[in-house]
């Protein structure tokens, strides 16, 4: 029976009313047309899987390939899905956009990076950067929490992580800045910092390669170096397009962690006493649960990237043909109510929160290990350094980047009682 509250007609897809919140829009559809076929702004015709259920299979269904080559589209319209520029880049070979066994080969070589002893070790170091970068604007008063922390953050230490040296840092910075710039509009912005990208990874693969130990250079770039020299087969195209989309897939994702979970407490005062309460306990178990839930509320990728039918097969009742894209809405499905008991309730306690945030089955996200202490050190350390952090702008003023793939805030200023310089 349908519910007389809602709209007779489907809601009005990707407008910028829909950008500053899709969740009404995605009960719509999960309550009446759970796995629906839109046209994107781009113009391509995909499906939307929209209910925690369905969801969590397509996300695990081998008959949906990452391959663009699956695409039943021509080359025109293949260009419109996946990362913009990556094709004339030749940065087509990562494990976004590959099936096994090749992605399978490429996980295994990458995965070593992010242990659970990697990432562990790497923690004193995200604690340095996240510091170093709240010393910038302490004393001040106000910043753009986008801009000035949550931004360079993971820019600065997934740099680390692939091996770029500090004095190139800068320009990694700067054309990712030109993504997030230009991510929900025209592609050629994108493009450009991409092939500029591409052209710089191949020379460091290349200045690596010639000056590579056998032992000592343990960053991840080297890593890959050292196994395709000893029998793996990693190509130069295939080691540049995976540190590219480790730095593409890992910087925006916790930039929106951090973004949108300020942003959350900011619209739920009670959760964010039971959070700053936790920071001054050091209740390690709380802040745990909370960054899972944040994830799960209003977490940073709000779809799972491209996937395309290999043949046709059927979601949630929904015949879907045989090279027909489909986005699995991972926004929505951490909505539904028939998985979760109070969806739309900011909960940092929930303990029964399998979220969808970061994916599910083999191409779950391989760095999630490292997002969670990214983000987790960056509200710890913010709310604890700034209690009385505020917005400092009216809550319908602010602007939600304009995408399909991810979530998050263009800018979000904040107020808060400025440090007193030790000096």
């Amino acid at each position: 029976m349908n519910d007389p509250l809602m709209p007779a007609s489907a809601p009005e897809l990707f407008t910028w009313e829909f950008a500053t919140d899709p969740y009404p829009a995605y009960a719509w559809l999960r309550e009446h047309a759970p796995v629906h076929r839109t046209t994107l702004p781009s113009g391509v015709e995909a499906w939307l899987v929209t209910r925690y259920a369905d969801a969590r299979q397509a996300l695990a269904d081998q008959r949906l390939s990452k391959n663009p080559a699956h695409h039943a589209e021509d080359a025109a319209g293949k260009s419109k899905t996946g990362i913009p520029g990556e094709r004339s880049a030749g940065l087509m070979t990562h494990l976004l956009n590959i099936d096994p066994p090749d992605h399978t080969r490429l996980r295994r070589l990458v995965s070593k990076a992010f242990t659970p002893r990697r990432v562990a070790e790497f923690t004193p170091r995200v604690q340095e950067l996240t510091d170093r970068l709240i010393d910038g604007f302490a004393e001040k008063g106000s910043a753009d929490l986008i801009h000035e922390f949550a931004f360079p953050l993971p820019i600065y230490a997934i740099c680390d992580l692939l091996g770029v040296p500090e004095e190139d840092q800068d320009d990694f910075r700067d054309w990712a800045g030109m993504m997030i710039r230009h991510g929900g509009g025209p592609r050629g912005g994108v493009a450009r910092s991409v092939k500029k990208m591409r052209g710089y990874l191949a020379e460091l693969i290349h200045r690596k390669r010639e000056g590579l130990r056998q032992e000592g250079d343990d960053d991840l770039i080297s890593g890959l170096i050292r196994a395709s020299d000893h029998g793996e087969h990693l190509t130069e195209n295939e080691a540049a397009a995976m540190a590219f989309v480790i730095l593409f897939a890992g910087f925006e994702t916790t930039i929106n962690l951090i973004g949108n979970s300020v942003h959350a407490f900011f619209r739920n005062p009670g959760q964010r006493a039971l959070f700053q309460d936790a920071v001054d306990r050091g209740n390690d178990d709380l802040l745990d649960s909370a960054v899972e839930e944040l994830l799960r509320y209003d977490g940073p990728v709000e779809m799972a990237t491209w996937r395309y039918a290999t043949r046709a097969l059927t979601i949630g009742g929904q015949e879907i043909p045989a090279g027909d894209p489909v986005l699995v809405v991972l926004a929505s499905a951490d909505r539904d109510p028939e998985r979760f008991d109070g969806p739309d309730v900011l909960d940092l306690a929930r303990r029964d929160n399998q979220h969808l945030g970061y994916g599910h089955g083999i191409h779950y996200c391989l760095g999630a290990p490292l997002a969670r202490l990214e983000g987790r050190v960056a509200l710890e350390t913010l709310f604890r350094r700034l209690p009385d952090l505020r917005l400092a702008a009216d809550p319908a003023a602010l602007r939600w980047r304009g995408g399909l793939i991810m979530r998050g805030l263009s800018t979000l200023p904040v107020e808060f009682t400025p440090e007193v310089s030790a000096g």
